[in-house]
């Protein structure tokens, strides 16, 4: 899904009271009713279009509503602004039939037009959207998006004011679960007029959702009140949420702890082991459909030589790096699409014995550079973040231990480093992806040519043929077998380095409810409540 971006960990003594349980005291400065949360770096912008991470979809999923919602607890699509949808026989052809009280926060209707001109600006060059990719399953998206055509002749039709129609290049399994993407959310073309690149700024933007913004900020809060337009808006009952960039893991779990939070982001990698004690129920651990890697710069030398990408690929050990690392039950990554997303099973792509550092410094001898001789020094890039650091180091360690390879660290504030990830100034570069959907494309399609998240510089027509033929197959056994080749085809080739498979760790205080955990980590607020506030 997107960039996964997180706080800086902290490695500190945990106190004695945290052994048996959370001592977390309730503090008077929580406003009630009101949620808390810690959200990680700044959000760089909340348009929808041109955002790629976690922290702003955390807010954009409130604020702004799509064609489809998703039910909290299963993850099964639920009616959005579309009050109901048909499928036509040819598997192609969607009509949404949008509600007549759906409103954006300044009180206008929600219209079929808005959809069309939100994803023909998804699609507009000019946007230069990294997801207008997720546009190019509708017919003549891809052909916009890349210049081909030179008008939007998209299959996105306003029947009317309340019918939308869509119609796709091929049959889409999993398109309802797309619609959830911030990508395809709608926006509001008179404020974009009106006020060009600050139309998300608090005093001008107008969005859709269950929450508007009402305060933002910089790197201090955004602030979201209920947007008294929604057409459920009976049924919201928090009566604000408080998102703050805390980049220091240590700060926030310090304000959980006294109760100046209602949850947090993460966990401090160094007090894992003891919050996996806690006995009071606020120490929150699910699987996350999701891959933490790095990219590799195949464009820059000596990575441009698989025989290089494959020893560095070989040369740790990803099961001590969960071990003794992590340390928060992730799953080692020998593979890059999670297991049994969507049903698949991806065989391993790398071996996990001994044999594996033998294997590494051969290939390192035949592409010339033997217990790591003659070869340049290699660069990691991160977003500043004490856990990415641990990470880097540990396989710096490695990597020199193992073929005498010299690394060395480069960290970048979040906003400094998307963009140097973008431009693809760096060697090695970190990565988390989450999936949009529960499907094996929503990873494999990542290293397409054309993807606009593609940072490897990895370029194949076979591999692109291969998902483009997954995209038209019918047949679902045929179509998970397509994706294994695909994943053997990036085993080969290597032009990334998955380490492992996310979890999900955080803290969370009882008395929030209506919180549902689950692999994507929608938390759709507008079925959370505060329990004791709700009481009285």
């Amino acid at each position: 899904m997107k960039l996964l971006s997180r706080s800086v960990f902290f490695a500190a003594a945990l106190s004695l009271s945290l052994l048996s349980g959370c001592t977390c005291s309730r503090d008077a400065e929580l406003a009630p009713g009101e949620l808390y949360m810690g959200n990680g770096a700044e959000p760089k912008d909340l348009d929808p279009h041109i955002t790629t991470g976690i922290p702003e979809h955390h807010i954009q999923q409130n604020i702004f509503e799509a064609l489809v919602s998703v039910d909290p607890k299963t993850l099964a699509p639920v009616p959005g602004v579309a009050e109901s949808w048909t499928l036509a026989k040819d598997g192609r052809t969607y009509t949404f039939k949008l509600r007549a009280d759906a409103k954006w926060s300044n009180g206008d209707p929600v219209v079929a037009q808005d959809f069309v001109y939100a994803w023909t600006r998804l699609l507009k060059p000019e946007t230069a959207s990294e997801y207008a990719y997720q546009g190019y399953y509708i017919v003549g998206g891809k052909d916009y998006n890349t210049g081909k055509s030179k008008e939007p002749k998209l299959g996105v039709e306003a029947v009317d004011d309340r019918t939308l129609k869509v119609t796709l290049v091929n049959p889409t399994p999993f398109f309802l679960g797309l619609l959830y993407h911030h990508s395809l959310y709608p926006v509001h073309r008179k404020t974009i007029e009106a006020h060009g690149a600050k139309w998300t700024r608090p005093e001008n933007i107008v969005t859709n959702g269950a929450f508007r913004v009402s305060r933002w900020e910089t790197n201090k809060i955004i602030t979201l009140v209920p947007n008294e337009h929604y057409w459920d808006r009976a049924n919201v009952k928090l009566k604000a949420v408080h998102f703050l960039p805390i980049e220091n893991l240590d700060t926030e779990e310090k304000m959980f702890r006294s109760g100046k939070l209602h949850v947090t982001n993460e966990v401090p990698l160094e007090k894992l082991p003891s919050w996996q004690k806690d006995t009071t129920g606020v120490y929150q651990s699910a699987p996350y459909l999701g891959t933490y890697f790095y990219w590799i710069n195949t464009k820059k030398k000596p990575l441009d030589d698989k025989r290089v990408r494959k020893a560095l690929n070989l040369a740790f050990d990803r099961e001590q790096l969960v071990k003794h690392v992590t340390k928060g039950g992730q799953l080692p990554g020998n593979v890059f699409v999670p297991p049994g997303t969507g049903g698949l099973q991806v065989k391993p792509m790398l071996p996990t014995d001994l044999s594996r550092v033998a294997e590494a410094k051969k290939l390192l001898a035949e592409a010339g550079y033997p217990d790591g001789k003659g070869m340049p020094p290699l660069e990691i890039l991160y977003n500043t973040h004490e856990g990415h650091k641990k990470i880097a180091e540990a396989l710096q360690q490695m990597w020199k231990t193992n073929l005498g390879v010299n690394v060395t660290l480069f960290n970048q504030e979040w906003k400094v480093y998307l963009d140097s990830m973008r431009q693809m100034q760096f060697h090695l570069g970190r990565q988390g992806w989450i999936g949009d959907y529960n499907d094996p494309n929503t990873f494999l399609d990542l290293l397409v040519s054309d993807n606009g998240n593609n940072r490897s510089g990895f370029k194949s027509a076979k591999y692109d043929a291969l998902i483009e033929q997954a995209g038209k197959e019918h047949n679902a056994a045929k179509r998970l077998a397509i994706f294994q080749q695909a994943e053997e085809m990036l085993a080969d080739e290597l032009p990334v380095i998955p380490m492992y498979i996310y979890t999900r760790n955080y803290l969370k205080r009882n008395d929030v409810k209506g919180w549902y955990p689950n692999v994507q980590d929608f938390h759709p607020l507008k079925y959370v409540y505060i329990e004791e506030e709700v009481k009285k």
